[in-house]
């Protein structure tokens, strides 16, 4: 009996931990997730806009949040600032240059959870404009739980600040807009 219990507890424990590791794909679908970007304009004020086109998917376990992973592509040809001169040129050779680069990627190459596990910092390979550059950047989880339509859902947020000039984008916007700011906002569905 002692056998019994002892090995059904273990069953147990490696049912639960399986259960915590799941992989996910990204709702672009339900537009439940969003890569933004936000650039000051001459220092006056934002210039805010979004991709509108991604996909990917990532992998969380939350008994060992250090093991999760995250890929994205991102479609560059589909940024839009809400205004059509504007997303030409930002489509262009001057910034984007989307005949050349259509695609831009970001895959995660580890992730260092903070105390309360629910937060941390993500680091990975980012690559725009044809150069591939290491960045990290904090990530908060935001929940997760059941969805209405009986699948499972998690949810995270994550910001970081890159060098436009750093990526070969150097045409000049002004000393105030060196700098972009992206923010990602990641729901996926459990497969």
């Amino acid at each position: 009996m002692k056998n019994f219990l002892q090995a059904a507890l273990v069953a147990a424990a490696l049912t639960s931990a399986s259960a915590n590791a799941a992989d996910y794909v990204i709702d672009t679908e339900g537009a439940h997730a969003f890569v933004q970007f936000k650039i000051k304009h001459l220092g006056y004020s934002w210039l805010v806009g979004r991709f509108n086109t991604f996909e990917g998917g990532f992998s969380y376990n939350a008994d060992k949040p250090e093991d999760s992973t995250i890929n994205v592509t991102i479609q560059t040809a589909s940024i839009d600032s809400n205004h059509a001169e504007r997303d030409k040129h930002l489509r262009g050779e001057d910034f984007l240059d989307v005949d050349e680069f259509p695609e831009a990627t970001f895959a995660s190459t580890g992730f260092t959870p903070d105390e309360d596990g629910l937060s941390g910092t993500l680091e990975g390979t980012l690559t725009l404009h044809g150069v591939t550059k290491t960045i990290t950047f904090p990530v908060k989880k935001i929940g997760e739980g059941d969805d209405p339509w009986g699948g499972y859902r998690a949810g995270f947020e994550g910001q970081t600040t890159l060098k436009l000039a750093d990526y070969g984008i150097t045409y000049n916007l002004g000393p105030a807009s060196t700098e972009v700011q992206l923010d990602l906002l990641i729901e996926g569905i459990r497969k």
